[in-house]
């Protein structure tokens, strides 16, 4: 969580990469950005370097050229501020719903570190006024559709741009719809001219798709701790062992993912009284007649682990993208060398990763719902956990509203990446879709909450059930969490719909984790 004083102190942009956490601060908490005077030293260069190129006889793509198909055409001297403006407003072609303002503020800053790198070539005083917008609270209109990830997120970005111009829709910082010159204005902003190389420079990145798999990481890594909650609450709530989980067992298939799951898992469920109820062995309890638990419960780190080490995979992708100047043609010392470096491929495989991770782990959490709900499952808790069977549902429907999700994300894990549709008369003939990848995953991520929060709800249902046995400190105090928060225990079927809502929003803020974690220290 972020203080109100870490939100407003202003995000530094220089040369280098910016980090996870100044993306969140200035995607969702608002922060103000600010080029540090090695930028704008990194600025001013490579404007000399376009300056010269724009000068000379012999043509320079994106400087003195058209674009794409087109960039056989030598464009005049006065007709280059032209060419720009043209390149913007054709370009700025989404359609659809409005992108949410966090991926548009993600995007503008990752379009803007860029900027700040001296590989593009813009003026200092266009990317101010990026920072300008961005400080100010001024988020472009973005459409849903319109980037193929490649050739960067290019109608995205050129509704940015298009704002910078003093054209198109913004939303101020209270959310107004409004025209970006008035906007412009109302903030003390001057809209800019864009001249040589700039529109190009403005709309040529990953910026979006890369916005948003950083916001995924951060969202899952926070998610899957609380998987292995959800997880702990209901191995516990079944009567199951967690002898499965101990380290010697792990130690002999060493993935990290598994290792550090099965750790959570036991300190969660560390000094329950269920558990030590039916623990095996001499002096520990009485016999429990089961072998084994079944896979969804006794999988569950091989599971979770799995998904930990795949987002991992791509926070080391995605740090070395916030590491890369993506732009076509860059500036490479004195001179501009045109590239393929907008191609979105490395980005798309691993937003679609994801959303094959969110999938499963939200598969493996209906399972054990699921369970507690059977009779013949639950040993001993009664059918669909209601208080009269017959007269009342209990969570019978809870599980059905998490299988419909299931449902959609597994459609939803169908690679996005293997699909290209060539563009731009064929010049652009392979295209990433990596913008699409990162589109679902974030519906991916939001139903991965949504089910892990049902699991989190009937656990704490089941567990109150196994009254007088007390459940370990740490779910007890996620069972107390809900019950503070207006979500009431065992009783006669009630209106479900806004508990399972609040436990989703007490899931997608952190609470459960932070609930938890108050208890048995930091999660792994």
């Amino acid at each position: 969580m972020q203080n109100s004083q870490s939100v407003r102190t202003p995000v530094q942009l220089g040369v280098g990469p910016v980090s996870f956490d100044d993306l969140v601060r200035v995607a969702r908490g608002g922060a103000p950005v600010e080029l540090t005077e090695e930028a704008l030293g990194a600025i001013d260069h490579a404007r000399g370097v376009i300056e010269t190129l724009a000068a000379a006889e012999t043509p320079t793509y994106g400087v003195s050229t058209g674009f794409g198909a087109l960039a056989t055409r030598h464009i005049p001297t006065e007709m280059r501020a032209q060419l720009q403006r043209s390149l913007v407003r054709s370009h700025a072609a989404g359609s659809g719903p409005e992108v949410e303002r966090e991926v548009v503020r993600g995007l503008m800053l990752l379009r803007l570190s860029t900027l700040a790198t001296g590989h593009t070539g813009v003026r200092r005083e266009t990317a101010r006024l990026m920072a300008g917008l961005l400080s100010h609270g001024i988020t472009p209109v973005v459409r849903e559709y319109g980037s193929l990830g490649c050739s960067g997120d290019l109608a995205p970005l050129s509704h940015c741009a298009l704002a910078l111009m003093g054209e198109g829709e913004v939303r101020d910082a209270a959310g107004t719809l409004m025209p970006a010159a008035d906007a412009l204005a109302a903030a003390g902003l001057e809209p800019v001219e864009l001249v040589a190389k700039e529109g190009l420079a403005l709309i040529n990145g990953t910026d979006g798709m890369l916005g948003m798999l950083v916001m995924a990481i951060t969202d899952l890594r926070m998610l899957l701790r609380t998987a292995d909650i959800a997880a702990a609450m209901s191995v516990e709530g079944q009567l199951g062992t967690d002898r499965v989980f101990a380290p010697a067992l792990q130690a002999i298939r060493p993935h990290p993912g598994q290792a550090l799951s099965a750790a959570n898992l036991t300190a969660l469920m560390s000094d329950s009284a269920i558990v030590a109820s039916h623990r095996t062995g001499p002096g520990e309890g009485p016999q429990c007649n089961r072998v084994q638990d079944a896979y969804s419960l006794r999988c569950s780190p091989q599971v979770h682990g799995a998904a930990r080490d795949t987002v991992e995979h791509a926070a080391v992708v995605a740090g070395r993208e916030l590491a890369s100047a993506i732009d076509n043609p860059v500036v490479i010392g004195d001179s501009v060398e045109s590239n393929g470096n907008f191609h979105g491929a490395p980005v798309a495989y691993v937003l679609d990763f994801l959303a094959i991770v969110a999938a499963d782990v939200a598969s493996i959490s209906e399972r054990r719902t699921d369970r507690f709900l059977d009779r013949a499952r639950s040993h001993g808790l009664p059918p669909f956990l209601a208080d009269d069977p017959g007269v009342d549902s209990g969570h019978m429907i809870a599980q059905y509203t998490q299988a419909a999700i299931v449902s959609e994300l597994k459609r939803l894990a169908v690679p996005a990446s293997v699909d290209s549709i060539p563009s731009s008369a064929m010049q652009e003939d392979h295209v990433s879709m990596g913008w699409n990848a990162a589109r679902k995953l974030r519906t991916a991520v939001d139903g991965l909450s949504r089910v892990v929060a049902i699991e989190v709800l009937t656990a704490a249902r089941a567990l109150d059930l196994r009254a007088p046995l007390t459940p370990s400190p740490a779910t007890a105090a996620v069972v107390a969490l809900l019950r503070g928060n207006g979500i009431a225990g065992p009783g006669p079927d009630r209106h479900l719909s806004p508990e399972i809502e609040a436990v989703v929003g007490l899931v997608q803020s952190g609470a459960v984790l932070a609930a938890a974690e108050a208890v048995v220290g930091e999660l792994a």
